[in-house]
């Protein structure tokens, strides 16, 4: 059932050691020190617009779950805090919900609680190769009054999962090309755990999306997680996925990789964030926002309390690293000056990515 399997991933993803496989690279990334930055620390204003309305922070809670009553609750206490603390938020694959009735009220609890925040709504794009079209993805947006929907990519957890469904055919992008221009909001394209490449970003800015959830590889290996899966039931993936569990592009090359791609995009840096110092990273990097998840579930579990304080210390974080750049404001963020050097600069000179015209792209010049 895919109910059971939604709380084997949150258990597994509390509890298991399935974290970190590779580096994200954002420790290839330095942000220059401005000891002279010329403004006060209550200056710094951290606020983005995204999907129309104003966030307080360039931060959202990516896609995780919902299905029952147990997960409906972790989904309640991460919207009641994203609506007070003004930032964004995704939800997990509705697919379950689509199917049955009895698992809507776990998605729609974070519109109850969060009425004005930017909601994300969800579907796996392997269902789009099962049958599901515009009807389906309405029926997810409506559900929690979304702002946009992320269909999620996830080729390398299907082909590990005991019950994977790996159907990844070219009909997808027709689907969605069509499905784009009368859906009536935007379609995300979002990576879970192995990262967009600049192939990968192309397909889709050629079909007329331009909005990206990199979640690139350094944080929760979803292939990791179900190994895990196999490992409990003895299936025989269980080796395979071991050795596939580092597979993917690091975030910070899947940010470089889907800004150089696709110039315009509207950029989520995800995959492994774990603090507000690789929050502005990843701003200054190329991305418009960031996402978090793994953390977020771990002091959602804990309660309110635990996932405010989280978040308050991560845009400290990010705020200290603004004021210590010289940047008093998200866009003067994405500009500022950076290094970027050893594993990292190496991908970027191995995929014709010139250090020179990147820094053109992530300052959207």
């Amino acid at each position: 059932m895919i109910t059971n399997r939604k709380l084997e991933h949150v258990e597994i993803c509390l509890y298991e050691d399935i974290e970190g496989y590779i580096p994200t690279l954002f420790d290839d990334v330095v942000l220059i020190h401005q000891a002279m930055p010329c403004l006060s620390f209550n200056e710094i204003n951290t606020n983005v617009k995204f999907l129309n309305k104003e966030i307080s922070a360039p931060l959202m809670v990516t896609g995780m779950t919902g299905g029952n009553e147990a997960l409906g609750k972790i989904n309640a206490t991460i919207a009641e805090v994203i609506e007070e603390l003004r930032l964004a938020m995704g939800v997990g694959s509705q697919r379950i919900a689509i199917e049955r009735a009895d698992a809507r009220e776990s998605f729609k609890i974070v519109r109850k609680k969060a009425p004005t925040s930017p909601i994300i709504a969800n579907i796996g794009a392997p269902q789009l190769a099962k049958g599901y079209g515009l009807k389906e993805l309405k029926e997810a947006v409506s559900m929690i009054e979304a702002d946009a929907i992320a269909v999620h990519l996830n080729p390398a957890q299907e082909l590990f999962q005991p019950e994977g469904e790996p159907e990844y055919p070219s009909d997808i992008l027709i689907k969605l090309r069509d499905i784009s221009k009368e859906l009536g909001v935007p379609i995300i394209i979002k990576e879970t755990g192995t990262g967009i490449s600049m192939e990968t970003a192309t397909k889709f800015k050629e079909i007329g999306i331009k909005y990206f959830d990199v979640s690139g590889q350094g944080g929760t290996s979803w292939i990791a997680v179900e190994m895990v899966r196999d490992k409990r039931k003895n299936n025989w993936k269980k080796e395979s996925a071991e050795l596939f569990a580092g597979w993917g592009i690091p975030t910070a090359a899947s940010i470089i990789e889907t800004r150089f791609a696709v110039p315009d995009a509207f950029i989520i840096g995800s995959g492994g964030i774990r603090n507000g110092l690789q929050i502005a990273k990843a701003i200054a990097l190329g991305a418009d926002i960031a996402g978090m998840a793994s953390p977020v579930l771990k002091k959602a579990v804990e309660g309110k309390e635990s996932l405010v304080s989280f978040f308050n210390k991560v845009i400290f974080e990010l705020k200290a690293a603004m004021m210590l750049t010289g940047a008093k404001n998200v866009e003067e963020l994405k500009r500022v000056p950076v290094v970027i050097w050893k594993e990292l600069r190496e991908w970027m000179e191995s995929r014709g990515i010139s250090l020179s015209t990147y820094e053109k792209l992530r300052k959207r010049e």
